[in-house]
C-alpha cells in the first residue's frame, strides 16, 4: 500500500480480527512511520453506533479538554470569537465550553446532537468562519486525513486536536498497544510526530504538539508553543490523562467491557464479584 500521508512506500507490520471476525492487515510507512490498516471496508458497521461502547473515557475526556481548551484560548486565540468543535459526537464538549463563556458550535455527520441542540453547524450561516477547531480523538478514525484536514482549514486557520502518537517500538501485533482498539474497529490511523510533521508540510502550516496526545495545527505563527503553558501545566495535565492509571473505575471499566468483547458472559460476572 501506499502511505495516506506521505504518499511512499508501506509495509505490513501485522494482522488483526477487527470486530471480533475481520482479518485485517496493518501497514506501516518506511518513510514516516505512519500506521494504517488496509482500506476500511468494515466502517459501515463498525458505526452502526456512532460512539463505541468501549469508550468509557468520554465524559471524563471532555470535561479534561474543556479545562484546557479553555487556558489555550485564553493564552493564544481570541476568547470572544467563535469556535468549533469538529466531529463533536453528542456535543458535550461543546455544552462544556459554552458553559465556560466560549461561543463553540458542533460539526458531526454521524452521531446525533444530544448535549448542545441549535449550537449546530447546520443552524449558522454556511460562510461562518471560526477562530479555532477542535477535533478531539478524531484523526485515528479518518481514512484520508489529508483530505478531512484540508476540509477542516476551510473553517478555520488553526485545529487543536488530540491523538496518541506511537510509542517507539516495533509493532508484531494489535496487543502491543492499546489504542489499535481492534474490537471496535474504528481507529484505522495512527500518527508519528514525523507523520503530522509532513502533513504540517504539505498543508503550507505550523505544527505544535506537547510531544503526547495534544497537537495544533496552524496557518499562524505563534512566537511560542501554546500548548506550553507553564502556569496551568498542560503538559502535566494532558500526560496524567493518558497514564495507565485514569481516575476512579475507568481502567477497570474499559478493561472489563473490552473482555466481554471476547467472552459475553465476562461482564455479568465481574459484575457479581463486586457487588457485596
Amino acid at each position: 500500500m501506499i502511505c495516506n500521508i506521505c504518499n511512499q512506500k508501506t509495509t505490513e507490520i501485522f494482522s488483526a480480527k477487527l470486530l471480533q471476525k475481520h482479518i485485517v492487515k496493518y501497514y506501516q510507512c518506511k518513510t514516516c512511520s505512519f500506521i494504517q490498516t488496509e482500506k476500511p471496508y468494515w466502517l459501515n458497521e463498525a458505526y452502526s453506533e456512532a460512539i463505541a461502547d468501549l469508550d468509557v473515557g468520554y465524559v471524563y475526556r471532555n470535561i479534561t479538554f474543556s479545562k484546557i481548551t479553555s487556558e489555550i484560548i485564553k493564552e493564544s486565540f481570541e476568547p470572544t470569537g467563535s469556535f468549533l468543535d469538529y466531529g463533536g459526537g453528542y456535543g458535550m464538549f461543546v455544552r462544556l465550553m459554552r458553559d465556560n463563556g466560549f461561543k463553540f458550535f458542533r460539526e458531526d455527520l454521524y452521531c446525533p446532537n444530544i448535549f448542545s441542540k441549535h449550537f449546530d453547524i447546520e443552524d449558522i450561516p454556511n460562510n461562518q468562519h471560526f477562530e479555532l477547531i477542535t477535533s478531539f480523538e478524531v484523526f485515528e478514525h479518518l481514512e484520508n486525513p489529508i483530505s478531512e484536514i484540508k476540509k477542516m482549514f476551510n473553517y478555520a486557520e488553526s485545529i487543536l486536536f488530540s491523538t496518541d502518537l506511537q510509542p517507539k517500538q516495533n509493532f508484531t501485533s494489535a496487543a502491543d498497544w492499546w489504542y489499535f482498539l481492534p474490537e471496535t474497529g474504528q481507529h484505522i490511523s495512527f500518527y508519528t510526530k514525523k507523520s503530522l510533521e509532513v502533513i504540517a508540510e504539505q498543508l503550507n502550516c505550523h505544527f505544535y504538539t506537547n510531544n503526547g496526545s495534544l497537537h495544533l495545527l496552524s496557518k499562524k505563527k505563534f512566537k511560542k508553543n501554546p500548548l506550553i503553558i507553564r502556569k496551568y501545566d498542560l503538559i502535566r495535565k494532558i500526560l496524567k490523562y493518558r497514564k495507565a492509571n485514569p481516575p476512579g473505575l475507568l481502567q477497570s471499566d474499559f478493561e472489563m467491557l473490552r473482555n466481554n468483547l471476547i467472552n459475553p458472559e465476562y461482564t455479568a460476572n465481574k459484575i457479581n464479584d463486586l457487588l457485596p
